[in-house]
């Protein structure tokens, strides 16, 4: 069968082979419901324990810190929302290019009696000082900025903005989306929550864990209300009976992610110079280029080419990229995080993404950027003849 090379990992990674094996047993024999008493339900509580002792100790916190969600979108509704009804309506501010599954809960709290905020970027997606110090001038409630940006990669200051937020708006709770952070820079939650972070989102299949399978690292001294009532699983954090085979493998993936960190990045590193020197050379626009970025992400246009047709060519040609963000590409507009960064329109709508794993090679490499010189050389010629 015909697999593309793929190049699409900040949407999703194939799941590890030592994950798979470690999740088989919960499949079969080892079926038990970990809320039950006798021995099956003890086997899986024991094994739910140490897979958040694993989640826990990947992102520097302590086990009865983290709450088990299907993945970042809930955890990041969770927080959100949660947070939101256990305070009095005020100001919630997120940056300007987060996630849809930060946008979309602010704007439904907006419904609700809160008012939103969005924090401005420069044009490298970095938030701006001026446009953060004015509203922290408004004393929020809630801030939320993403680590890592999942379309270009970008990487937040999330240390000094969580001080900054501590010092000027007292009281205010600072969440952070870590999702695309997890497994390729460090994530420290003591540290990050001794500088003033209350939250942070990861999720497992962005780091060859399973999908389905996500958590909500939260400072226990913040009150958060839970979007789903029923048995009162996860600390009556998130009720339902517990996905055991997912959270078994998330405690592996993110043990493995973390060992794994430094050698992968000095890779990732390698292959990501190699590509973006070849579309410097090919005359591409690479998006966020001057901001500290995730060593695997790419985010360029190709001048007059359409972002879409690219990737669709492209994947015809056997290489898998995206136009942007996954969980956005049942709506294809241009990228709002381009937006933000005041790109135009036009190269906004040319924008293709390429983000790497250590199981690309220089030589992958090296064939996408010829697929990729072959494939605008087709697509301007048909323009020239059209026209």
């Amino acid at each position: 069968m015909f697999a593309p090379v793929y190049l699409d990992h900040n949407a999703t990674t194939p799941l590890a082979p030592r994950v798979l094996e470690a999740m088989l047993p919960f499949f079969s024999r080892s079926y038990g419901n970990a809320s039950s008493r006798h021995e099956y339900g003890r086997a899986a509580r024991m094994a739910i324990d140490e897979a958040r002792g694993r989640v826990a100790a990947a992102l520097g916190a302590h086990p009865t810190e983290v709450v088990f969600t299907s993945g970042g979108t809930e955890a990041n509704n969770l927080f959100l929302k949660g947070a939101a009804a256990a305070r009095k309506p005020g100001l919630l501010a997120f940056s300007a290019v987060e996630h849809p599954s930060v946008r979309e809960p602010a704007r439904d709290l907006a419904r609700q009696g809160w008012r939103i905020a969005e924090i401005a970027v420069d044009d490298q997606g970095r938030v701006d000082g001026q446009a953060y110090a004015a509203v922290l001038a408004e004393r929020p409630a809630i801030v939320s900025v993403m680590l890592a940006n999942n379309e270009t990669g970008v990487l937040q200051d999330i240390p000094a903005l969580a001080e900054r937020s501590r010092l000027a708006s007292q009281g205010a709770w600072f969440h952070s989306d870590a999702v695309q952070a997890l497994g390729k820079v460090a994530v420290d939650f003591r540290t990050l929550n001794a500088a003033g972070v209350h939250a942070l989102s990861v999720s497992a299949h962005k780091i060859n864990g399973p999908k389905g399978a996500g958590a909500l690292v939260l400072d226990k001294r913040v009150d958060v209300s839970a979007l789903l009532a029923g048995g009162g699983q996860e600390r009556g954090l998130r009720s339902g009976t517990e996905n055991v085979a997912a959270i078994v493998g998330f405690g592996l993936a993110c043990e493995i992610a973390v060992a794994r960190l430094l050698e992968d990045a000095a890779h990732l590193a390698v292959c990501r110079e190699q590509l973006e020197r070849g579309l410097h050379q090919q005359g591409a626009t690479i998006f966020g280029l001057a901001a500290p970025r995730l060593a695997n992400t790419t985010f360029f246009s190709m001048p007059g080419i359409d972002g879409e047709t690219l990737v669709t060519r492209l994947d015809r040609a056997g290489f898998a990229v995206a136009s942007g963000s996954a969980c956005s590409s049942a709506a294809p507009l241009p990228s709002h995080v381009l937006r933000a960064m005041g790109v135009a329109a036009e190269q906004a709508g040319g924008a293709v993404r390429v983000s790497l794993s250590a199981d690309n090679n220089e030589q992958q490499v090296a064939d996408f950027l010829a697929a990729l010189a072959d494939t605008t050389f087709q697509l301007r010629r048909l323009t020239a003849l059209a026209s």
